[in-house]
């Protein structure tokens, strides 16, 4: 606990942080599910380790949902990652839809009707 409020107010001045400095936090008070009020759209958060789950992937797409794709666990592979995100711009250009990358290790991907933009809210300025 000193640690952080040392970081937060001025204490030590290191350079570089470790991971173990980060704090996980717990969401889940904030989360409310409302199970009997069906959706259009879900925002599905999907894991990439092979091929055969690209199936999955792109029916969700066709379904109408938002998918987030965490690709970390193919990024060793160049042409696994290439043949995934050719497949999933395919389905894109089909649907209409988009695909961006967010950060090193997601990729959105949106069905018809829905686009991503590209440029970040900063201090509610775009």
């Amino acid at each position: 606990m000193a640690n952080i409020v040392n970081k937060l107010f001025g204490g030590s001045s290191k350079s570089s942080t470790t991971e173990d400095e980060y704090t996980e936090l717990d969401l889940t008070k904030y989360e409310e599910v409302m199970d009997d009020e069906p959706a259009e759209t879900y925002i599905r958060v999907a894991e990439l380790t092979n091929l055969n789950e690209l199936t999955a992937l792109k029916k969700e797409i066709y379904d109408g949902n938002i998918v987030m794709i965490d690709i970390s666990n193919i990024k060793v592979d160049k042409l696994l990652l290439d043949r995934a995100l050719k497949d999933l711009k395919e389905v894109v250009m089909d649907v209409h839809g988009d695909i961006a990358g967010i950060k090193e290790d997601q990729v959105l991907v949106t069905p018809t009707g829905i686009k991503i933009d590209r440029s970040k809210i900063i201090g509610g300025r775009y």
